[in-house]
């Protein structure tokens, strides 16, 4: 199983999220994290609540308890020991460079991330690539597609406890619209037709 540091910008997005963490509980592969990536997570979660209409308090503690939850899940996912290689990348942006390390400590083949340009292949670890979700996803969908429309499935039989229930194709359309994972929904449909 491949293993793939998700940075904090693939994670924000709610449904996103939900579909790659998803893909890793159907052991499509095996997700990879930091604890920075996880308070910036936090930080942005609780954010994007509040702008939503949420009161400070409550956003902040829906956004820990979904860091939570991910901890929880994914009790292996969390990478220590990766702060000796902060700084070493050369990286556009240093604050970044706390991505690229955990990574290279969790012997991760891929960052995910929407911010490519941070993340130039000429300064990244031999072996180790800079990708957006689309292609990860469509990657990661061509390896199983029963498994992946098994984790578009958990999302369906999940969609109710907190907004309308979705059924799996609204799932896909969504996935499809929203962000792009249009050649890893063709193979997941392929998968629902079937």
């Amino acid at each position: 199983m491949f293993i793939a540091l998700l940075d904090t910008s693939v994670l924000w997005p709610s449904l996103q999220r939900d579909f790659l963490l998803s893909l890793a509980i159907e052991r499509v592969y095996r997700p990879v994290w930091s604890e920075a990536i996880l308070a910036e997570l936090q930080y942005h979660e609780a954010l994007k609540l509040q702008k939503r209409g949420a009161e400070e308090a409550d956003a902040e503690a829906k956004a820990a308890r979904l860091v939570d939850q991910m901890r929880t899940a994914f009790s292996d996912a969390v990478v220590t020991g990766w702060e000796p290689l902060e700084g070493s990348y050369g990286l556009p942006d240093p604050d970044d460079e706390h991505v690229v390390a955990a990574a290279q400590i969790a012997g991760a083949g891929v960052i995910v991330t929407a911010n490519l340009k941070d993340f130039p292949s000429k300064l990244l670890p031999d072996g180790m690539e800079a990708i957006p979700v689309t292609e990860f996803a469509r990657d990661a969908v061509s390896i199983s597609p029963t498994r992946s429309l098994a984790a578009i499935t958990q999302i369906a039989n999940r969609s109710g406890r907190t907004g309308p229930q979705l059924t799996e194709l609204d799932i896909v359309e969504f996935l499809e619209a929203r962000y792009g994972m249009t050649e890893a929904m063709v193979m997941v449909r392929a998968e629902l037709a079937s």
